[in-house]
Formats: C-alpha cells, sequence, structure tokens
C-alpha cells in the first residue's frame, strides 16, 4: 500500500515505514502529525485517484526530528562589468516517520 500526499506545496510519494524529509513544520519531537491532502491511494482494493484529494483518506506520521540541509550558494555575475551577487540559503526540513495509511 502507498499514497501520494501534498505538504509543503510538494508532492511525496510515501509507504509504511518510509523517512521523509519536508519543509519544517512547527511541531515537537516525537509528535505525531496526520497529513490530511492524501492525493492517491494505492491498496489491495485498486488505485483511487482524488479529485483533488481522497475523501476519508489520511496518512499518519512521527516527528523524528529538526534539521537544515547544506548551504547552497549563489552567485551571480555579468561579464566584462562589474556585476558580482553572492547570496546563500540553507532549507530548514523535518524528518518524518510514517506509521500508517487509512483509508
Amino acid at each position: 500500500m502507498y499514497a501520494v500526499v501534498e505538504s509543503g506545496g510538494k508532492q511525496y510519494r510515501v509507504q509504511p515505514g518510509d523517512v521523509l524529509e519536508v519543509d519544517r513544520l512547527h511541531l515537537p519531537v516525537g509528535e505525531e502529525v496526520s497529513l490530511g491532502r492524501v492525493l492517491l491511494l494505492c491498496g489491495q482494493d485498486g488505485i483511487r485517484v482524488g479529485t483533488p484529494t481522497v475523501p476519508g483518506a489520511a496518512v499518519r506520521a512521527q516527528v523524528l526530528g529538526h534539521y537544515r540541509k547544506r548551504k547552497v550558494i549563489v552567485f551571480k555575475y555579468k561579464p566584462k562589468e562589474r556585476y558580482r551577487r553572492k547570496s546563500s540559503q540553507r532549507r530548514s526540513l523535518t524528518r518524518l516517520l510514517i506509521k500508517e495509511i487509512t483509508a
């Protein structure tokens, strides 16, 4: 059984036991969260595609921790001109453990 869920504007394919990295959720470590935007659900009874979501479906997950990814440096320049801009960013992520998928 697997499902396609949406979190933070991105779509993820999950199944029970998967570890998922999503944009930062402001929840304490160990808390259980329900991802309610299930777009597709596949199980023994076939595939159910939502319009836009599957009614009554939810994915339960547990927050394992929060962390930040490596720094990404963005450097813009224009050749033969004195234009140089350097900036950087670090994405804040939350690691989730998928517990179960309910229909």
